[in-house]
Order: structure tokens, then C-alpha cells, then sequence
């Protein structure tokens, strides 16, 4: 029987062993996609105990408790600290084969050294284990962790109004810490960029909210919007303030892609509607909604971004629950539109007017794997290699199976050797295993192929091989997104 979470966790042969020690492991994180607070990022936060650590905000946990018969008090309500990780650890032993069994006891032991199982009977002596090294070690802090992860660079996500000053204050912090020798090999920096994520700028289906989006943005861009083109000229504004800031990487989440034809005066019409106060039917919407995803798509080609596209969620389904806690806690499930054909014409059109930036594309739904992985094919241009990528497992499938079918799937129609790798997407500081669990697929599905003999790994293959597995892991992001740091006011 092979044990549990050892040295060699998912990698089945000696060759998958060799890429991974040897290749994968020392690589350092680009983290290009998350959702880190990067206000606990500046001030190097220092964690209260492992619940405000762990189980705040994760909703990947929330929806395990609440199936396990967890009520919600003990979950985002009012419970206490310990009484939260408790009713967690008493969760863990009913999540085997899960993946969340297998991220929290990485997550333990690659943090904190513990290889005790939790379940309720070590739940106390796991809780004040992780809280006294949290108390008392000073390398677990934000920054500390993301260090001990060797996290090299990590990208949040941020709305156009955002003053982006978090950002400015790590960079200053970090430039004071190199200017003192001693402190540049025992800490060094990470490069905190943000990215530009426009979502609430294309949400006139809810009229409402989108009303005082449009003035908060006028605000952050100093500019009075009445017409749809002051809003263009305001969202450009904030594009240029972050790229400025250094931003290079848009990300955009949506139920579909949309590209419906309109005119400018139609345009103009929708905004003005909705502006003063009306609904929009349903093709109204669709009309603005791909009216903006161009105007954005157009504005990240000439700055030479990389845009990334997250489709095929279905958000916030129990509405009664979403009135309680609101959105983002756990109440979303995969999609099933439709997307091909809209997909296809939005990338054509920037295509032919030759305007389409590097891009990634992540699918919720795994029935899109097929047409995800040969739609990136139709748009590579010969200028850059691997231009159009098909992101990693996202969400519900960023885990072993997911990442070994996108894999597989993109080794089939497309280039995996060119494929720029994980990314956490997520709102943990203890979520950076994910990597090391992605990397350890990685190589195993290498591994067994040579061990297989479906691979050559002798000579030049060997040599190529081994350097795949580097680049997947790092240096195709590094290439790819070309990040640089955040220069300071």
C-alpha cells in the first residue's frame, strides 16, 4: 500500500518522480489570475488564527460544510473562531475523495509541517498547532507564506475605480527592503500587479447598481458622464491609470461571450435608457454587452495586454441564501449556453481587424473542453507562440481529473509544450499547493507516457521533455505575460 501524501503523492513512476523533484518543484510561482486582498498583502498581514486564515472567505469549504449538515452560523455567521474549524475538521472526513481532502492536508503540511489527519479527535491539537506558529513565527504572514511558496509574482483582480494604492505601498515597501543588503537574500520581494476586471462597466442588467457604478466611475476618472462616450473616455482614463500602475492582464467574468451586431446610435440609445432609469430587454442588453467586451478587447490591443475570458458559471442560484450572505459564497454552479458561434464571431472580428490581443480562454463546463481547445486554433497567428491559450481547470474543475482532461485534451488539438500553466484563483494564502498538486499531474502524465513507452526520453526528447515540464511550470508565463514591477509615483 502506497502511503498517503508522502514525498512521490500522485506520481506513479520513477521518470514522473525525476520531473517533478528535478524540473517542477524548484520552479518559482507566477500566480497570473487570483483573487488575494492585496490590502493583506501591504501590510503583510498577520493572521489572528487559521480560521481567519483558512476558512474566511473559501467557499470551496462552505459548500462541503453546508452538504455535510453544517448550519450556516457555523459556517459565515456568527460562531466563533474555533467553533468554525471545528465544525470544519468534523466536515474533512466526509470529503474523501473530494479534493478538498487533498488540498487541506497539502495545505497543512506544506505550511505548518502537520501530517496528523484532521477529523474531530485532532481538531483541537491541529488548531492551537497552527495558531502558534502564526502567533509566533514571523514567516507566517502574508508575504511570509507567499515567500515560503516562492511566489515570484502574483496578479489580483481589480475593478476600473480602484485607487490601486495597496499596490503602490507593497512597492514601496519592497524597495526599502532592497535597498538593506542583508534583507534581499532572506526576503525576497514579491511582485504584487493588478489587473483590470471591468465586469460591473458591462452589468446593465441590473440597472440599478450599474446607475451608481457609472457615477463612482465618473468619479475615479474625474470626468462627468452623461453620453455612453464620456463612459468610454472614463473607462479609458482608469485603463490608462492601470497600465501606468503596471497592469498588463484584463480578465473579464461572463455567463457567454456575446456579439451581436449593432450600431453606434442603437449604443447610444441603450445607454441613455438605462441611464435614466429604465430596464433594458434582453437584446439590448446583449447589444451593450458586446458592444463593451470589443471596446475592451480593442483597448487591451493597443496597449499590448493578455485578456483573459472566464465563462460558463451560473452565479448566485439560491436566492434566498444570496439575500443572507450574498454573492460569492458558494451558491454557483457550472452553466450550459451555448457559445461556440459567439465565441467564434467575437475573436474573428478583433482577428480581422487585427486587434486581437494574446488571450486566454477558461471554461467552466467541461462538455466545452473539445470546442474550447480547437476554437484557440483557428486565431494563432504565427506572432507569438501559444498567442491563444486554453487556461487551466477553473474552478470546479481544478482539480486531478479536471487538470489531466484540459491536459489531455489540449495535448490532442493543441500544444501543450506551450500551454503557460496554473494559476491559484483564489482568495487563500494557503492555496499556493495548488501549483505543487497541478505540477505533480503534470509530470505524471508525462511519466507514465515515457514509462508507457508513448514518449521517447532519450538524447534530444529527454532534454525536451524535461524542458517542457520547466516551462509549463514557469517559464511560458514568464514569457508569455513579460510582467514587470509595479513602478512607483
Amino acid at each position: 500500500m502506497k502511503p498517503f501524501l508522502d514525498d512521490n503523492f500522485l506520481l506513479q513512476t520513477p521518470t514522473a518522480q525525476e520531473l517533478y523533484h528535478r524540473h517542477a518543484a524548484p520552479q518559482p510561482i507566477i500566480d497570473y489570475h487570483c483573487h488575494l486582498d492585496p490590502a493583506l498583502v501591504a501590510e503583510d498581514h498577520h493572521f489572528r488564527n487559521i480560521t481567519e486564515l483558512w476558512l474566511s472567505g473559501d467557499h470551496y469549504k462552505w459548500r462541503a460544510m453546508r452538504t455535510n449538515g453544517i448550519p450556516e452560523r457555523l459556517i459565515t455567521g456568527y460562531a466563533s473562531d474555533w467553533e468554525k474549524f471545528e465544525a470544519w475538521a468534523a466536515t474533512v472526513p466526509y470529503t474523501l475523495r473530494n479534493p478538498l481532502y487533498h488540498w487541506t492536508h497539502l495545505e497543512l503540511k506544506t505550511a505548518f509541517g502537520i501530517t496528523k489527519r484532521l477529523n474531530p479527535e485532532t481538531a483541537r491539537e491541529i488548531y492551537d498547532e497552527c495558531n502558534d506558529r502564526l502567533q509566533n513565527d514571523p514567516g507566517c504572514t502574508a508575504q511570509g507564506l507567499m515567500r515560503h511558496y516562492n511566489v515570484e509574482i502574483v496578479c489580483t483582480t481589480d475593478d476600473p475605480i480602484d485607487d490601486l494604492r495597496h499596490h503602490k505601498k507593497h512597492a514601496s515597501s519592497q524597495v526599502a527592503v532592497a535597498s538593506q543588503a542583508e534583507d534581499v537574500v532572506s526576503k525576497p520581494s514579491v511582485c504584487l500587479l493588478p489587473s483590470f476586471r471591468p465586469d460591473k462597466a458591462m452589468a446593465v442588467e441590473h440597472p440599478e447598481a450599474f446607475r451608481t457604478y457609472v457615477e463612482r466611475l465618473g468619479e475615479a476618472a474625474d470626468l462627468s458622464i452623461r453620453t455612453f462616450s464620456d463612459f468610454i473616455d472614463a473607462l479609458q482614463r482608469r485603463h490608462d491609470f492601470f497600465h501606468a500602475a503596471g497592469c498588463r492582464l484584463s480578465d473579464h467574468g461572463l455567463e457567454e461571450f456575446y456579439a451581436e451586431p449593432y450600431t453606434d446610435t442603437e449604443i447610444d440609445i441603450i445607454f441613455n435608457k438605462v441611464k435614466d432609469g429604465g430596464e433594458l430587454d434582453e437584446t439590448e442588453i446583449r447589444k451593450f454587452k458586446s458592444v463593451m467586451l470589443y471596446i475592451f478587447a480593442v483597448q487591451d490591443f493597443e496597449t499590448g495586454w493578455v485578456q483573459q475570458y472566464h465563462y460558463g458559471p451560473l452565479r448566485n442560484n439560491n436566492s434566498r441564501m444570496m439575500a443572507a450572505v450574498g454573492p460569492d459564497t458558494g451558491f454557483d454552479s457550472i452553466g450550459d449556453c451555448r457559445t461556440a458561434h459567439s465565441m467564434s464571431r467575437f475573436l474573428d472580428l478583433l482577428d480581422r481587424e487585427e486587434r486581437l490581443a494574446k488571450t486566454i480562454i477558461y471554461n467552466l463546463n467541461p462538455a466545452d473542453n473539445e470546442m474550447v481547445a480547437t476554437m484557440i486554433g483557428n486565431f494563432q497567428d504565427g506572432s507569438i507562440a501559444g498567442k491563444i491559450q486554453w487556461g487551466s481547470g477553473w474552478w470546479f474543475l481544478d482539480q486531478k481529473d479536471g487538470m489531466e482532461r484540459q491536459m489531455n485534451t489540449l495535448s490532442l488539438l493543441g500544444l501543450l509544450s506551450r500551454f503557460v500553466g496554473m494559476l491559484t484563483d483564489s482568495r487563500s494564502f494557503l492555496s499556493y499547493p495548488r501549483h505543487e498538486y497541478f505540477r505533480r499531474t503534470l509530470c505524471n502524465l508525462l511519466g507514465n507516457d515515457i514509462e508507457n513507452g508513448l514518449l521517447p526520453f532519450t538524447d534530444y526528447e529527454e532534454k525536451r521533455v524535461r524542458q517542457m515540464v520547466e516551462d509549463i511550470c514557469y517559464g511560458n508565463a514568464k514569457e508569455y505575460f513579460k510582467p514587470t514591477p509595479l513602478p512607483l509615483p
